[in-house]
């Protein structure tokens, strides 16, 4: 809170009483007053990954929708806090409007009643992303077009600045992770690709059992034949599997493969779990490209440790 103060953001999104106290004291310790959004829980059904869900009324976020206005009543007591909008998130990875529609209509009742009550709504943060299709079969969530239609529809009459938040929309299927097959092993009942990227690398298959596409990056041959794995890297967790059962083009031991869809999610997610460094990010501009993360090598991971002075 402090360094965003210093930096002048252009607002806080409180989630808390507790948290709209202690931004009001460290503000007025500086003399200044911070612009903040309450963020409100609408209790809606986002229809997404459970681990992903934001808007119920029992997920960890925002204040509760029936103390709303007993929260900006609290809020512009504190003088350190200057209110200028209502912050909604509902989840992510959406691929219905409906779900949306519903937030923000709610939201578009409370910022008139809001307003009723005396509190100067200017900004409605309308969180919540469109989805992108992981997976081949999977329908297409609504295009930007038709979400920012919905959003004129519902806001347009509220004369506020509307903040939108659609993150893995722009980024999930910029960005893939290549990889390159260590082994191709024979078990007792499956076969396995091993892989020299794990669960570290791209965490979103182990933690939520996330599709992405798995393909090789040289485009085979018609007469290429076809095989059905599991692709799995070389942690120590039985978790630490990309797919299960996936059909692809036979693959051996050098043959190097992409994981779609892993812009969003993927390097900010990843770890140096059992010692593994951070893989390098590549930008890619047509034939131009440049190392925007380079990979850290083990010996300055290992150089973060230090010993207690008394093992020394």
């Amino acid at each position: 809170m402090d360094a965003a103060l210093d930096a002048g953001i252009h607002q806080f999104n409180v989630e808390s009483e507790p948290e709209l106290e202690a931004l009001s004291a460290l503000a007025s310790a500086k003399g200044m007053k911070a612009p903040v959004s309450l963020r409100i829980n609408p209790d809606i059904d986002a229809k997404t990954h459970a681990k992903i869900s934001t808007g119920r009324a029992e997920n960890k976020f925002g204040i509760a929708w029936s103390r709303a206005h007993e929260a900006y009543a609290h809020a512009q007591s504190l003088p350190g806090i200057a209110i200028v909008g209502i912050d909604v998130h509902i989840g992510s990875q959406l691929t219905e409007l409906g779900p949306f529609r519903a937030a923000f209509d709610r939201v578009a009742e409370l910022v008139a009643s809001l307003r009723a009550a005396g509190h100067g709504i200017e900004r409605i943060d309308l969180g919540g992303g469109l989805g992108i299709p992981y997976q081949p079969d999977q329908p297409a969530p609504p295009l930007p077009s038709a979400y920012g239609a919905m959003v004129k529809e519902v806001a347009s009459d509220l004369g506020c600045q509307i903040i939108t938040e659609p993150g893995r929309l722009i980024a999930g299927n910029a960005g893939v992770l290549l990889t390159q097959v260590i082994y191709v092993k024979d078990g007792e009942d499956r076969r396995f690709v091993i892989l020299d990227a794990a669960m570290n690398d791209l965490l979103r298959p182990a933690m939520y059992d996330a599709y992405h596409g798995i393909a090789p990056l040289i485009e085979p041959g018609p007469d290429a034949g076809r095989m059905t794995a599991d692709f799995v890297g070389p942690v120590c967790e039985t978790g630490d599997r990309f797919a299960k059962d996936r059909q692809t083009t036979t693959l051996a031991a050098g043959d190097l493969v992409v994981l779609r869809s892993a812009g969003a999610y993927g390097a900010v997610m990843a770890s140096s779990y059992n010692t593994r460094p951070l893989v390098p990010e590549v930008l890619v501009h047509g034939a131009d490209y440049a190392i925007i993360r380079p990979r850290i090598d083990v010996a300055a991971l290992l150089a973060q440790d230090q010993l207690a002075p008394w093992l020394a």
